[in-house]
């Protein structure tokens, strides 16, 4: 489908952080999105882009961003916007953003304001775009009822990491009972400035603060399913709630630039559970559905499996595919649950940046936004 596209206009909030950053260079070599309007902070609106950012990327500022004038982050200024990414801090994107639906525009964020909300999709592309399904109760429940706007959150980075390999195990052998998981997060994931060199140098601190409740409570949105419609003809996420399932995450930032890795061990309900050879094989036998339906953006390999002993590592392997899949490696018997493993994916890309464009693509696909 995307080879009949071309020219669907975007728009970018937090324009000039991170997140917004990396918005701006994938979308920069897009087949048919292109950047249209960056939105960004009052002390910025009116100044061109190049002129505003504190560009931290390893690549230059794409030129189809650097002579843009950043506008205010309000609908007014994005209306002639089929997508509207949103790179927009937690702490202000809530209204922003819920002014932005309001004006009836498609709006994929990043941020977390929305993820609990029980009509809004918490979509990680390379698992759950079945709960786009939930969209058209978004809208008909919003007063006024909308014809084109809704949010679709993407995950936490590090949640991310962890259900594109659950979700896979998941598919071939039936439902998961319990993951123990530890995080060594990379300092991009703390935005900018984030922590200062004396903080994180020759140093691992065991503490981000709520990562650890959202990766358990993530977790089981997305690997979850969708529930019947109810008396009022409402459905809802079931929250696993058919196979409950135990997650305990323990969280730790460390001096590492990009790339979140994570050491799971993983219980199966099924007995006796699959063998570690078995997990290799269908992890590296997943294919999503963002693959099947041919969106842009979506990796060759939802999921590297790697035999070295030693892989994956952030600097060796965290831009495989362009940083759009996951890393997986050490596959091998757990002495007190079933299987452990070690996944690495970059907290920047399919951690962020990528995940909401993959969205979006798959949203077009699927119908829920006229281009």
């Amino acid at each position: 489908m995307h080879s009949q596209l071309s020219n669907v206009r975007v728009g970018v909030l937090g324009a000039t952080g991170t997140v917004g950053q990396r918005f701006i260079c994938l979308l920069s070599r897009h087949p048919y999105f292109v950047i249209h309007a960056l939105g960004a902070s009052a002390r910025s609106a009116g100044k061109p882009y190049a002129a505003a950012v504190s560009w931290k990327q390893p690549e230059p500022i794409p030129q189809a961003a650097a002579d843009l004038v950043i506008r205010p982050c309000e609908p007014e200024h994005f209306k002639d916007c089929a997508i509207v990414f949103s790179g927009l801090d937690a702490d202000v994107a809530g209204d922003i953003e819920a002014a932005f639906r309001t004006a009836d525009l498609a709006v994929f964020s990043n941020a977390r304001s929305y993820r609990r909300d029980p009509h809004v999709p918490l979509v990680v592309p390379l698992v759950n775009p079945k709960h786009f399904d939930i969209i058209p109760q978004q809208r008909a429940l919003h007063t006024p009822p909308l014809s084109k706007g809704f949010i679709v959150t993407n995950a936490n980075c590090s949640t991310t990491a962890i259900v594109v390999p659950l979700a896979a195990l998941e598919h071939a052998f039936g439902p998961l009972e319990s993951v123990l998981v530890t995080t060594m997060q990379a300092v991009s994931g703390a935005g900018y400035p984030g922590l200062s060199a004396l903080d994180v140098l020759d140093n691992v601190v065991p503490y981000i603060p709520g990562e650890e409740e959202k990766m358990e409570w993530e977790t089981l949105k997305i690997l979850g399913g969708l529930s019947d419609p109810d008396s009022d003809g409402l459905i809802s996420f079931d929250m696993h709630s058919s196979a409950p399932l135990r997650v305990s995450a323990a969280c730790n930032r460390v001096p590492v630039l990009d790339g979140h890795t994570a050491s799971l061990s993983i219980r199966f309900a099924r007995r006796p559970p699959p063998s570690p050879q078995q997990v290799r094989d269908a992890l590296s036998a997943y294919t999503p559905a963002v693959q099947t339906a041919c969106c842009p953006s979506a990796p060759p390999h939802a999921i590297t499996v790697f035999e070295q002993p030693d892989r994956p590592q952030p600097r060796l392997d965290r831009n495989l595919h362009a940083g759009a899949g996951v890393c997986v490696g050490r596959v091998r018997q757990c002495g007190v649950l079933d299987v452990k493993l070690v996944v690495l994916a970059h907290n920047v890309n399919i951690g962020a940046a990528t995940s909401s464009i993959m969205n979006a693509e798959m949203a077009i696909v699927r119908g829920f936004v006229q281009v």
